[in-house]
This record gives C-alpha cells, sequence and structure tokens, in this order.
C-alpha cells in the first residue's frame, strides 16, 4: 500500500476498545460498511443510491461533458458532500484538522472528476488510458511541477481511501467465489510471500550486509502488502525510522514500475483477464498500486488481484509480524526485563480493513440468494452498480494521493544496497507469480469473473 506521507514508526499498538474509532483500518471498515448497509436500506424502502454513483459518460463530442455536468452538477455537489463527511469524520476523530483537510479534498475530489472526464473520452480509451494511471500520472505531474503545501496532507489519505475501496469491493465480490477461489490464492500467496521475503532478507544480510531488522522490513515490504507490512515489520522488530522510510520509498518505486509494466506486458502477451490480476496480485507491492493495474485491464483482473493480493498475501501480515517478532525479541535483540513476544500481535497487525471485506461479500451475498431472479437483477441494478461506482470514486482519490505524493528527487535517494535487495525480491516475484497465475493455474484463474 502507499504513504501519504514521511513515514513513521509507530508505537505498539494497544488492541484495545478505542482503537474500533482510533485505527484508520477500523475506520474504512465502518465507513464501508456504512455505505453498503446504506445501499441496502434505500433499496428495502423502494429507493437507490444510484442518483449519486455518478459517471462520466463515453465521449466523443466535449458538448457530452458538458451537457452531463449541466444536469447532475447538484448531484455532484451532493457526492462531494457525502464523501467529505464521511471521511471527515473520521479524519477529524483521527487527530487531523478539518480546516486543512477540506479544502484539500475539494481539490482532490475535483481533480477526480476531471480524470473521470479524461477516462471517459472515447480516444483515451482507444489507447488504454484508464482513469486509475491517468490519475496516477496527473498527481506525479502536478507533485513533481507544483509545491504541495503540508496542509494538503491531512488529505492525502492514500491508504483510507484503497482501505474503503477494498471494502466496498467486498460487495460487488460474491463470498461463494472467496471461499472458491481462497484456499488456492492462499497457497499461491504462501509460496510468492515466502519465495520473495526469504530471497530479500538473504540478499540484504548476506551479499550486502544490511542489518537484520532492516532486510527483514524490505523483505516484508516486498512480500506482503508493502507500505503497512514494511511499518508493521519495523514497529514488531524494532527497525530504525530511516529503515522504514527507505523501505516504504522502495516499495512506493517498484510499485509505480509495475502499474505501467504489467499491463503493457499482459496485453504485450496476450493473457487472459483472470490470470492476469492474479499475476498481478502476486507481483504488485501495494495493494493501491495493484488495483490500478488491474483496472487497466478489466472487472474480471481486478476480482482476480483482490482474491490473490487481499485475500491472499494481505492476510500474512499479521502471522509474518509476529514470527519475526518473536525472533527478534528472542535471538536478535538482549533484553534484561526478559520481556516475551505477546500472541495478541497476530492480531494486532491484521489489517482489519479484510474484516470489512468479508462482510460486505457476506452480506450481499445472503441477500442475493435470499431473493427470487427479477429481485436479484434489481438487487444487480440499484444497490451493487452504484456501490461499485463509488468504490471507483474511492479508487481514484487514492490513485491521485499516489501521484500527489511521489516525489522522483525523494525516490533517488535510498542507495543502492537496499535497492538492490529489494530488487533480488522483484526478480523473483514477477516470474515466480507468471508461472503460478499464467501457466500452473491459468484454468483456475480464468474461470473466476
Amino acid at each position: 500500500m502507499s504513504k501519504l506521507a514521511t513515514p513513521t514508526r509507530p508505537a505498539t499498538p494497544s488492541g484495545g476498545w478505542s482503537d474500533l474509532w482510533k485505527k484508520e483500518d477500523w475506520w474504512a471498515v465502518w465507513l464501508g460498511l456504512g455505505i453498503v448497509f446504506a445501499a441496502i436500506i434505500f433499496w428495502a424502502s423502494g429507493s437507490t443510491i444510484k442518483p449519486i454513483a455518478l459517471k462520466v459518460p463515453k465521449w466523443t463530442e466535449f458538448g457530452t461533458v458538458t451537457s452531463h455536468l449541466s444536469e447532475n452538477i447538484g448531484l455532484y455537489v451532493l457526492l462531494y458532500l457525502v464523501f467529505l463527511a464521511a471521511f471527515g469524520l473520521a479524519v477529524k476523530i483521527l487527530g487531523h484538522k478539518l480546516s486543512e483537510f477540506i479544502p484539500g479534498f475539494t481539490i482532490i475530489f475535483v481533480l477526480a472528476v476531471l480524470v473521470s472526464i479524461f477516462g471517459s473520452w472515447e480516444w483515451a480509451k482507444k489507447y488504454n488510458l484508464e482513469a486509475p494511471l491517468v490519475a496516477l500520472a496527473l498527481g506525479m505531474l502536478i507533485s513533481n511541477t507544483i509545491p504541495i503545501p503540508k496542509w494538503m496532507n491531512a488529505s492525502l489519505r492514500t491508504e483510507f481511501y484503497v482501505k474503503t475501496g477494498i471494502v466496498l469491493l467486498g460487495a460487488t465480490l460474491p463470498f461463494t467465489k472467496i471461499i472458491q477461489a481462497g484456499p488456492l490464492a492462499f497457497m499461491q500467496a504462501t509460496l510468492v510471500a515466502v519465495s520473495t521475503f526469504l530471497t530479500i532478507y538473504w540478499a540484504g544480510t548476506k551479499l550486502f550486509g544490511l542489518d537484520k531488522r532492516f532486510a527483514a522490513t524490505l523483505g516484508a515490504g516486498g512480500s506482503i502488502c508493502g507500505v503497512s507490512a514494511s511499518i508493521a515489520m519495523g514497529s514488531a522488530v524494532k527497525a530504525e525510522k530511516e529503515h522504514v522510510s527507505i523501505a516504504i520509498t522502495l516499495v512506493i518505486v517498484w510499485a509505480i514500475i509495475m502499474i505501467y509494466a504489467l499491463p503493457i506486458m499482459i496485453k504485450a502477451f496476450g493473457i487472459p483477464s483472470g490470470p492476469a490480476g492474479a499475476w498481478i496480485g502476486t507481483s504488485e507491492f501495494a495493494d493501491a498500486a495493484g488495483m490500478a493495474a488491474a483496472a487497466a485491464i478489466d472487472e474480471q483482473a481486478i476480482h482476480t488481484f483482490t482474491l490473490m493480493k487481499v485475500v491472499g498475501r494481505d492476510m500474512f501480515i499479521g502471522i509474518w509480524c509476529f514470527i519475526m517478532a518473536l525472533i527478534s525479541v528472542t535471538k536478535w535483540e538482549k533484553r534484561e526485563d526478559g520481556t516475551k513476544p505477546d500472541a495478541r500481535e497476530i492480531w494486532y497487525r491484521f489489517p482489519k480493513f479484510v474484516i470489512g471485506f468479508f462482510i460486505a461479500s457476506a452480506v450481499i451475498t445472503l441477500l442475493v440468494a435470499s431473493a427470487d431472479a427479477e429481485t436479484a437483477k434489481v438487487i444487480t441494478s440499484d444497490l451493487i452498480k452504484p456501490v461499485k461506482q463509488l468504490r471507483t470514486w474511492a479508487f481514484t482519490f487514492c490513485f491521485l494521493c499516489i501521484g500527489l505524493t511521489t516525489r522522483f528527487r525523494e525516490l533517488t535517494s535510498t542507495g543502492w544496497k537496499p535497492f538492490a535487495a529489494f530488487t533480488a525480491g522483484v526478480l523473483v516475484n514477477v516470474p515466480l507469480g507468471f508461472i503460478l497465475s499464467v501457466l500452473v493455474f491459468a484454468k483456475y484463474w480464468m474461470a473466476v469473473h
């Protein structure tokens, strides 16, 4: 996952009840499920949230866009206010200033509308310039040519937007498919994650003489879920703050490269959507970046990517951090007080938004399963599709934030040894992911829709 500002090593989490409203992961769950349940309530009362689930129509003449905007300007304002209220409430409770968040988010929303307009242009679609990639490119163009004021940081909530979007994604992905693909995704993720982590750790410590904690942090960022894994692992093994920052920087560097490289290779090799999404899920280093790459393919690629990355690799973070915390305390650290690692570390490090993803999927699946064929069609049209469109808006916010927080000058200042160790992992997980997704399990992933 990507990071919005200069990272710091967090303190050991409390895991208490206060986490339910003081942690970004949980707020992503509450907001995502809140939208899903609101959609259900509207549908049950004979209405729908479809009016605010806006989508710019495909166009060739700009008059189509101006007509669409003039007819729906009030709804765009309403959509803006809904997102502003939802994210603003969370951001305020998380300790940020609304006086900084509101103007920042307003800029992001306007940019998201512009990106949606460009992405709906027939010329852009012809050249596969999908909205996520356009959002990323626009954000990087702005951040590397115009100074971004510090007050924008309150609204550049990259992980928050993508986590909320992934919870919403659960409502559009039937739980039955998660159950079917989950075991295989987890097995494939295990092979890739273990191989990649051990490669980075071995290269870092044996070839380049990096500190064990530093190598472990790099390994987590390259093998599990990017920025979040780097931060969690850094905390678990007590890595230096600078080492966590470098790991995050390398995750961002390779994640951005893969956003563009993977879709190009997929289309050049003619890889089907299902295996393509699974390959992205094993090869990308960040949820947001992987989602952008998958979105450049199609909806099936998004589904298989999510099963591979979120259900498969991301779930490793709690287990992996506990194992490395145990090793760090018992092998690497010499403590006089006899402190032992806490088994609750697994729960502390577990990505909570995955819970929201599963709940959303289960609720919508049960709702559709209990309805007759005609009602199921209405649910799809008036409930699931609007949620899907709101998910797209959340992801667009996220991709813009990735670009707006990426500075090319900072990406070149990490030194060659950490880069070489991390790259060694890239040289393992990309071809291994290709072999497993496109060759070994191709038929399986093609069957997932």
